[in-house]
């Protein structure tokens, strides 16, 4: 696919997606959205890659301005809501869990951790984004919020429910019901974000970490500690404990096992396979 709206970098297992539209703030549309799950897709299929980083294009001075203009001026004038996406779009994440198969719910079915880097304004869409992702990193004074009270729309994209699971339901609705801005200090003292850093760090610190987590946990115990997370938001705690003892039962038969405890034995980074 020729991408006008992103761009993909692959270094030493981490897949870099970067929402490219600065002369806009990066802002979504229809287009990024077809790029977007396209890479996602590829990255995802891709053996190469361990963690993907989700940012945005720092000459956009945002992570992702929300929808654009044009496009919100477009359903006006439509009368509807268009998405701006065809119907063969790639379908990230879809497959695993009939819980993940909608519009960024298809993140959780990925099966690899997704970092979102917030290095600029977080608003509407671009909100969504990041609370899909798994972790969360921003710059200092980075601005949020979800923006779809003043334009007369629904908590966006899921957001009504994936809100008040990252930040407790009393957070939330003070986010959700005014769509008020707030900061990235505020996000972290809610427990939106795992840690806000100076901007010339920011990329420093998520790329350490990802580095980090490539090297250090398993492929597929990175997978599958994933979706029991997600899953087992929709699970009594009886089920969980099931899915994971049946987990365990198959996954120590992995070469990885055997390969994790020899690198713990000896003091030394494991050599992952698959």
């Amino acid at each position: 696919m020729e991408l006008k709206t992103t761009r993909y970098a692959l270094e030493a297992g981490i897949a870099t997606i970067t929402l490219s539209r600065p002369k806009r703030r990066n802002a979504w549309t229809g287009r990024m959205h077809t790029e977007y799950r396209w890479l996602l897709d590829q990255a995802d299929k891709d053996p190469a890659v361990r963690v993907i980083v989700v940012t945005g294009d720092p000459e956009g001075q945002a992570f992702c301005a929300g929808a654009d203009l044009g496009a919100l001026e477009g359903h006006a004038e439509k009368g509807r809501y268009d998405p701006g996406t065809a119907e063969d779009i790639a379908r990230p994440g879809y497959g695993v869990d009939p819980h993940f198969d909608a519009s960024f719910a298809y993140h959780f079915g990925i099966g690899k951790p997704v970092i979102a880097a917030i290095n600029g304004a977080a608003a509407g869409v671009g909100l969504v984004l990041a609370a899909f992702a798994d972790l969360r990193f921003a710059a200092a004074g980075t601005r949020f919020t979800t923006t779809h009270g003043r334009f007369n729309f629904p908590a966006e994209f899921g957001l009504s429910w994936v809100l008040p699971r990252i930040i407790g339901l009393t957070h939330a609705n003070d986010l959700l019901l005014s769509s008020r801005i707030f900061t990235a200090e505020e996000a972290l003292e809610m427990g939106f974000l795992n840690k806000v850093l100076p901007a010339d760090e920011l990329m420093i610190h998520v790329t350490d970490y990802a580095r980090k987590l490539a090297a250090s946990v398993a492929p597929g115990s990175a997978r599958e500690t994933k979706r029991q997370i997600y899953r087992d938001l929709h699970r009594d705690a009886a089920t969980a404990v099931t899915e994971a003892e049946r987990l365990l039962e198959t996954m120590i038969r992995h070469p990885n096992y055997a390969e994790g405890v020899k690198a713990w034995m000896e003091k030394r980074a494991a050599d992952w396979k698959g």
